[in-house]
């Protein structure tokens, strides 16, 4: 089975209190990198590599090496077929996690993608269970 990654921009946080109290420019604004909504998809077979190359080949590429080093662990489990957060999110082929920067994060959606290669694989796919339930939930 193969697997790509998709990451969407799900949300832009601004705590511009922080930014006042804390930042050379204290009207730095919002996060002008990304915009909620937008996807990057990240694939890793026969000669391509987006993650090798950091998302840099993708369109549009991924644009912020502090957001790249928050969530690049998710995107690189997802594409080896591993669950990337089990028994966290309701699905283990999904992550929410967010960038490094304090006063104005911006929140993501990381999701593995499985893509059958054989009609074992489609049937595998269509029997397991991702789901993870309040009782397995680890909570900390």
């Amino acid at each position: 089975m193969k697997h790509k990654c998709n990451v969407t921009v799900i949300g832009k946080k601004l705590f511009s209190e922080l930014q006042k109290d804390y930042l050379a420019d204290p009207e730095s604004g919002p996060c002008p990198c990304f915009e909620v909504g937008q996807e990057y998809l990240f694939e890793r077979e026969a000669g391509k590599d987006d993650f090798y190359h950091f998302g840099r080949e993708l369109n549009p590429p991924f644009p912020c090496a502090e957001a790249w080093d928050a969530i690049s662990r998710y995107i690189y489990t997802a594409l080896a077929g591993g669950a990337i957060m089990k028994n966290w999110t309701n699905d283990e082929r999904i992550m929410i996690a967010c960038c490094n920067d304090g006063t104005r994060p911006v929140v993501f959606k990381i999701e593995r993608i499985d893509v059958p290669e054989s009609a074992e694989d489609e049937a595998y796919l269509a029997t397991y269970d991702f789901s993870c339930s309040e009782e397995d939930a680890y909570t900390g």
